[in-house]
This record gives structure tokens, sequence and C-alpha cells, in this order.
């Protein structure tokens, strides 16, 4: 959590601690601190405020701006598209949906990853009400064409929803430009607090809300909004959006360093994303030749790196990457897959020395 947002955090905490959905001067206080909030965030993504809910993070705003698109879509249009590399959240949620009657494709990528408008266009039926495609992956980086499918949507009259918590505050995002219903972001990835995320759906869209009567949110999400979380969140947002474009160079350039500190070893590590352009710079996604990345994980942790094996979302689960397996390798290949996350705070230094360890850990196996 970035020093600004813990500093906003604890200042509203204090001064707007009250009910937003309070008729009192103290209720006023959090309302209108909340509305700031929402107003600083939709301008980013050049939407309109009034369709911007608070949500506990990416996996909620995820679940329920899906099921309230659903909600508001004709019954006979149970229809799906969406793809077999989706974020946990979204994916177990429509493998539930298909239990409730309604049929999902789900969409199979390339080997690099991307899902293209043909790959679309070719499962498009009559009945299909809603698309929903991540916009960047959180395990190989790989970033998707969400403007061109959009187009291709709004042409059709089908509702867009992208899974947006990897691009949001570090890819530029135009709600309008790129025809899209809805999005889900999160505020723990650009240095807001975690527990709170939101969803944005377009206000002309009609939706209908997962828990009737609810009144918070606009009878989006049932329960107090977190005004402190809210507002750091915002305060988050502003300074990623106002550094975004030098941190995508920061991004490049320890993403060049450490494929450079790897040549001694290129032999055994391949970086799945190496020679994507459409990828987001700060995930680097590795199989490590013979080696697990499990145990990879654990040595790493012994020397002082965090990395990870996957989604944080699926730890504990013994399957081998859906995301990895999707792009055609076997499973014992994808349990050798590791990702490296670079942070905006992240030096050359420390991705050399990570480099130059990690070779140790490979050469000493």
């Amino acid at each position: 959590m970035s020093e600004n947002a813990l500093t906003i955090y604890m200042k509203a905490a204090k001064s707007a601690f009250g009910n937003s959905s309070s008729l009192h001067d103290i209720g006023g206080m959090a309302a209108r601190t909340l509305q700031a909030s929402r107003k600083i965030i939709t301008d980013m993504i050049c939407g309109n405020e009034k369709g911007l809910y608070f949500t506990s993070g990416g996996s909620e705003a995820n679940i329920l701006a899906v099921q309230s698109l659903l909600n508001g879509v004709d019954l006979k249009n149970n229809h799906i598209i969406t793809t077999q590399i989706e974020h946990s959240s979204l994916y177990t949620f429509f493998k539930s949906l298909q239990t409730r009657g309604y049929e999902v494709s789900f969409l199979e990528p390339n080997k690099q990853g991307f899902i293209s408008t043909d790959d679309i266009t070719s499962k498009l039926q009559s009945n299909t009400g809603l698309v929903s495609i991540q916009h960047g992956n959180s395990e190989i980086g790989v970033v998707q064409p969400i403007k061109e499918i959009g187009r291709l949507l709004k042409k059709r009259g089908i509702l867009f929803h992208s899974d947006c918590v990897q691009t949001f505050g570090k890819l530029p995002i135009n709600v309008e430009d790129i025809h899209i219903d809805a999005i889900s972001i999160s505020s723990h990835k650009i240095y807001g607090p975690k527990g709170i995320g939101a969803a944005y759906i377009n206000p002309s869209v009609f939706w209908q809300p997962v828990i009737p009567g609810t009144t918070h949110e606009s009878g989006f999400r049932p329960g107090t909004v977190d005004v402190p979380g809210a507002a750091a969140f915002a305060t988050a947002a502003k300074d990623v959006s106002a550094n975004m474009y030098t941190n995508i160079e920061h991004y490049l350039k320890l993403r060049k360093d450490f494929v450079d500190s790897l040549k001694p070893c290129k032999d055994r590590i391949k970086l799945l994303n190496e020679n994507n352009e459409n990828t987001l710079p700060n995930i680097l996604p590795l199989l490590v030749d013979g080696i697990e990345g499990q145990y990879m994980m654990l040595e790493c942790n012994r020397f002082g790196f965090a990395i990870s094996t996957g989604s944080a979302c699926q730890v504990g689960m013994q399957a081998p990457s859906r995301t990895i397996l999707a792009l055609g390798y076997d499973e014992q290949k994808a349990k050798q897959y590791i990702r490296i996350s670079l942070g905006a705070q992240t030096s050359s230094e420390e991705v050399q020395t990570f480099a130059k360890q990690l070779i140790n850990i490979i050469e000493n196996f």
C-alpha cells in the first residue's frame, strides 16, 4: 500500500467514518467522500460516475457484474462466451452457471494465449447474451484485443464484460472508446488497500440486482460501503494514473535486465511471453526445464524472494495451471511454471540479484 493511499485512508477513517447512506451530517461527509472517490476512478476510465459500484475486491466485482448483467438479459439469450484462461473467480462462476441452465462456450487461446475476434465470431449464436473476456491475464501477462472485440459485439448488440483487474492503472482504459459495457477492477493491484474493488457498468445498460431489495450502491451490493477504503483506492488510482507511462518504461527496462541476466541459463529457462508485444511488462511467466514450480518457489523463498506458481486465488490446488495447460503444454511441463511479478519500486539491482539466485538454484538442483 502506497504512503499516499495509507495517509488518505487514515484521514478518511477519522473524518468520514459515518455510513454514507445516512442522512445526518456525519453520513453526509462520508457520502461526499465516497462520491469524490467514485469520480476520480471513473475519470481514469473515461466513464460516468453513476456507473461505478464499490465491492470487496476484483473477484466479487467480476461475479456481481456478470450476474447483474445476466439478470437484465432476456431469458432466452442464455448463451455466454468466455475463455479457458479467465481468473478463477469467473471460470468457476461460469462453470456453476452451466448447472443453472446457461450454455457457456469456453474459448481456447492460441499458443501465445491470445483470443481473436474470429474465435469469438465462430462461437456466436442467435441466443448469445453476454461475452466476458479478460483484458490482461495474471499468469502469462497476455493482453487481449478488447477494443476490436468490443466493436464486434457492439454491432451485434451483445453485452461485453471484461476483467480489467490486472490492467487498470497499468494500461490506458477508455470504456467508451472500446465499446465495453462493464469492467471489474481492484485496489490492491495498484498499491491501494486490500478488500476493496469496483465494478463499472455503463449507466445506459439495463441490469438487475443479484439480491433484490438491496439499497447500498444503488442496489448493486448490500452492506455499508468502506468509505476510507474507497478514498484510499481513489488516491492510489490517481497516483498510478499519473505515473502510468513512467511505470511502463520502468517495467520494460527491468524485463530486459532480467532476460539479459538469464542468458547463462537460457537453455533451461523459457520466458513464455518474451516475443509478444501485447503483454503486461510487469509479469514474467517462466518454465524451468526439469524442475517443478513448487520447488523453485520454496527455494526462492529461502533466499528472500517471493514468487508464485499461479494465481494466488488458486493456491493450495495441486493441479497445474489451467492457463498453461490451455496454451498446449502437458501437465508435467505446466507444473514447471513460475511467475515473477515486478513492482514500481523494484530496482534493476534487485532483478539482477534475483536472476543470479535463480540460476544458482537451477545449477544446484
